[in-house]
């Protein structure tokens, strides 16, 4: 009869314990943001936009219902996807354009590749890319945009994932920008040198969260900053220059999170 009971014991707690994970790495969230700046006009006050990051192949629902809900849900401006939409380990190229057609009849989306997008085979990055352009969506690798709100405006830059640690970014001239300049880069890491170049505000994404998040710690590992990174999740200042980190969305080599819930992020623009 003990034995029973304690078969019974370990039974519940595997199940239990198989709920919980299911759970932390399928409840989406919504982790809100403002982002003040004397840049930002009247008109562009209110302007939101909504960030997916890492979702490396993951699907919430069918079609990705349940994430194209949620971003819905956020009414946003733009949508912005900061890399890592599909995963090089077991890629699925037609369920990340899932997403993105999804989201282009939401509103306007931009998009930077990440690590994983150039780690795939050459066929299949084009077939990714080429079916992010076909669906509507600016692919903003090196390159930067105007987006207006009425009369006002303000410069969307993007970095290829290549060029994150070299002088790319100088080529854009963000220095001659006196309208608000907000950078998609996907990796996090490389803030010092992204707030030397005349950029507001940062979006990245790549850490993970630091995968397991514990209370007073934070993240426990990211990618490219090891054990304890310095940038998991939330907002960080250099320079005058804010960055804001996305937990994201998906897993890669380690397939589970912990205490660190899948992360669309919504960021208000407001007027000082």
């Amino acid at each position: 009869m003990k034995k029973i009971r304690k078969r019974i014991i370990v039974c519940v707690i595997l199940a239990a314990a198989a709920v919980f994970c299911f759970w932390q790495n399928n409840m989406l969230t919504v982790s809100q943001y403002e982002y003040e700046n004397e840049k930002i006009s009247a008109e562009l006050d209110g302007f939101k936009i909504v960030q997916i990051s890492d979702l490396h192949n993951k699907q919430f629902g069918a079609g990705q219902k349940r994430l194209l809900e949620r971003v819905s849900g956020c009414d946003p401006d733009i949508i912005v996807i900061t890399g890592d939409i599909v995963d090089s380990n077991h890629t699925d190229i037609g369920k990340a354009l899932e997403f993105v057609e999804g989201a282009a009849e939401i509103a306007p989306v931009y998009y930077v590749t990440g690590n994983h997008e150039l780690w795939l085979e050459d066929s299949e990055l084009e077939e990714l890319l080429d079916g992010i352009s076909a669906a509507g969506a600016v692919i903003l690798d090196d390159g930067c945009v105007t987006v207006t709100s009425g009369d006002s405006s303000f410069i969307l830059a993007g970095l290829d994932d290549s060029s994150l640690y070299n002088d790319t970014i100088k080529e854009l001239e963000l220095d001659n920008s006196r309208e608000p300049v907000i950078l998609l880069a996907h990796e996090p890491q490389y803030l010092t040198d992204y707030s030397r170049e005349n950029v507001d505000l940062i979006l990245a994404g790549h850490a993970h969260g630091g995968q397991f998040r514990l209370p007073f710690i934070g993240g426990i590992v990211a990618p490219d900053q090891g054990f304890f990174p310095e940038y998991t999740a939330g907002v960080y200042t250099e320079n005058e220059t804010e960055m804001i980190v996305s937990r994201g969305l998906g897993n890669s080599v380690i397939p589970l999170r912990l205490f660190n819930f899948p992360d669309i992020v919504c960021v208000t623009l407001r007027k000082c």
